[in-house]
């Protein structure tokens, strides 16, 4: 029997690694949100003004162009998603591109929520993504930029034709601030700021070119729409949503919080910045696994590694040998493991993707934090298949 590594000495000195909602920024304190106007109405001036701050801050930030809307909106970015998806498609037909869990969902709303008979679904499996050249730009198109549970990313927007006919519907919780998103080929992009940005959930934000604005005001869908999701009246965008006139009433103190992380990430540089962290933050654990024998990507094509939500599997033979279950609680062993330690939390494969580890590497994550748990990583590994080989 192989002698185990010795317990590593030195801890992550922040041991969250969630990828949602995500770590907040280094430095990060409740101090910082002690400007929030509490106690008072969101449409008063402070928090009319604060929100108009909030989306003129994530223009500059996210290099969102001028010619295009973006608007604070309820429920996070399944919110931001449902109100594009419910306002926007059945005007012409739509491809649905899926390759993890949040994709397969937004599917299902189409296919079994908007019931439309003119959907067609591209899919592949976790670790890789769809046929891209095969995607039918004359119709509208929904997909997402990043897989959270899958650790896969388009790899770029160079896919997307300038002079598409439909739109291009982009779920981007998990791209946006930390990858480029090419606006010119997105008509519609949505996220929430509790993921790269380390923000506070529920508030999910909608992007729209004007494009998707010519939609809303030139088409209705045959359903009805629930308050929540209505951005006309009289067949006009209701501009306030997109300059803070929310349509339902926000948290001012997340708000304030989102504000806090924009005004962090100007400092470090902006979109440039945030984008550099995480790919820095990739490639610490890129590293780590080209030594490991025991560790994989899930993303099959390196040029589609996220450098957000890391997907890991189990590749040790030993560990293959078992049985799927098996192998399903040996990663979450290891998973537990490390909670219990108190070096990483959160770190385990999202319920419905394959066995394995889910690692927040954005831009709120210290790379050295992430060194030091590649050598607990280890660590746990060689304990958990210790107590197999026990057990056995």
């Amino acid at each position: 029997m192989s002698v185990l590594t010795a317990k590593p000495d030195f801890r992550p000195a922040n041991p969250n690694f969630s990828s949602g909602p995500c770590s907040k920024r280094p430095g990060w304190s409740l101090d910082g949100l002690s400007d929030a106007p509490l106690g008072r109405s969101h449409r008063a001036k402070p928090g009319k003004a604060k929100l108009a701050e909030a989306i003129d801050l994530t223009r500059k930030v996210l290099q969102v162009p001028d010619t295009y809307r973006i608007g604070i909106v309820p429920a996070s970015d399944t919110g931001a998603v449902e109100m594009a998806l419910w306002s926007l498609l059945g005007a012409r037909g739509v491809d649905m591109l899926a390759w993890e869990s949040f994709g397969a969902g937004w599917v299902t709303d189409v296919m079994k929520q908007l019931k439309l008979d003119n959907a067609r679904i591209l899919n592949a499996p976790y670790g890789e993504l769809p046929d891209l050249s095969a995607v039918d730009f004359s119709k509208d198109v929904v997909f997402t930029w990043n897989g959270t549970t899958s650790g896969v990313r388009v790899p770029d927007g160079d896919w997307i034709p300038a002079d598409r006919e439909g739109l291009t519907i982009c779920d981007a919780t998990s791209a946006a601030f930390a990858q480029d998103l090419d606006f010119d080929k997105l008509d519609v992009v949505t996220f929430s700021w509790q993921k790269v940005l380390g923000g506070e959930a529920a508030h999910g934000v909608l992007i729209l070119s004007p494009r998707a604005v010519e939609r809303l005001e030139t088409y209705t869908p045959a359903w009805p729409l629930p308050k929540i999701f209505r951005l006309t009246k009289g067949g006009k965008l209701i501009e306030g949503v997109f300059k803070g006139e929310t349509i339902n009433t926000p948290s001012m103190l997340c708000v304030e919080d989102y504000i806090d992380a924009l005004k962090w990430a100007e400092t470090i540089g902006g979109l440039a910045g945030l984008r550099g962290r995480a790919d820095a933050n990739l490639q610490v654990l890129a590293d780590w696994v080209d030594k490991s024998a025991w560790i994989d990507f899930l993303a099959v094509d390196p040029g589609t590694r996220s450098n957000t939500s890391v997907c890991l599997k189990v590749t040790d033979p030993e560990i293959l040998a078992l049985s799927a279950e098996d192998q399903a609680a040996f990663a979450k062993s290891l998973a537990s493991v490390l909670d219990a330690e108190g070096v990483a939390y959160d770190i385990g494969a999202y319920r419905d993707a394959p066995s394995g580890l889910r690692i927040w590497a954005g831009a709120t994550i210290e790379t050295g934090d992430l060194q030091v748990l590649t050598t607990w990583l280890d660590w746990a590994f060689q304990l958990e298949k210790a107590k197999l080989a026990q057990a056995a």
